[in-house]
């Protein structure tokens, strides 16, 4: 049978080592003195060799040093845009999209920011005759292609027969995604002149027939209006779509 251990006693008397003191609110850790390992290492010590380097960090640059590049920022490249037959060379951050770059390097700010999600078609211009959303794409990706937006449909000074529809037939209200709509039905009506079947189109194996309201809808599906002037934009584009040159 094993007995207990003794516990050894207490030292007493002028020899005995005082207790640590610890701060208010301090979690008991290694006493003073004797850190993990043994090290002499107490966290009045951290803390304060903590601060000091933090206030080092915080120093400024000395006279002459190059500052550091901002993390995430790349330096801007040589951009050549060809926006409504005019060439355009621009230095632009590779990640800016075509929609920043016509509204805030060119001044063209009839292509309007929406959601910037690609969910609205504010932003509707025409790339090499093809509708797209402007904020989903990165202007550098179209170097060399033709890029139509608003103020390029009109033609010296003569409103398209797209835009006079939209007047005559009063298919706009605030306004805010008619560059958007006129860029989608412009693309729309050259889709329909080309023959291009969607989802509301007739049977191609007979003759094309004209473009119907189903089928202007749902062409038109991608460009919203919050204003709910749907009835006016389909019977503007219906207007163009029946004459000769527009169908």
């Amino acid at each position: 049978m094993k007995l207990p251990r003794k516990q050894a006693p207490a030292r007493t008397g002028p020899s005995a080592a005082p207790p640590p003191q610890r701060l208010p609110g301090e979690a008991p850790g290694f006493p003073e003195g004797a850190g993990p390992g043994g090290t002499a290492f107490s966290r009045r010590q951290f803390l304060g060799g903590t601060a000091a380097a933090l206030a080092t960090l915080a120093l400024p640059l000395a006279a002459g040093d190059p500052a550091p590049a901002e993390p995430g920022f790349a330096e801007p490249v040589p951009v050549a845009l060809r926006v409504n037959g005019e060439l355009h060379q621009l230095k632009l951050e590779p990640r800016v999209t075509l929609l920043d770059a016509l509204g805030e390097s060119l001044g063209l700010t009839g292509t309007k920011k929406g959601c910037d999600h690609g969910q609205c078609g504010a932003c509707t211009v025409l790339v090499d005759g093809r509708r797209i959303n402007a904020c989903l794409t990165l202007a550098i990706m179209h170097e060399g292609a033709a890029i139509t937006t608003v103020e390029g449909l009109a033609t010296k000074g003569a409103l398209s027969p797209l835009q006079a529809a939209f007047v005559e037939f009063d298919a706009l209200q605030c306004g805010y995604c008619t560059p958007g709509q006129l860029c989608s039905a412009t693309a729309l009506l050259g889709e329909l002149r080309a023959g291009d079947a969607s989802a509301a189109s007739a049977d191609p194996r007979q003759a094309r027939q004209p473009a119907s309201e189903a089928e202007i809808r749902e062409r038109m599906s991608g460009n919203i209006c919050r204003c709910g002037a749907y009835p006016n934009i389909v019977a503007a584009v219906r207007s163009v779509a029946a004459t000769p040159a527009g169908g």
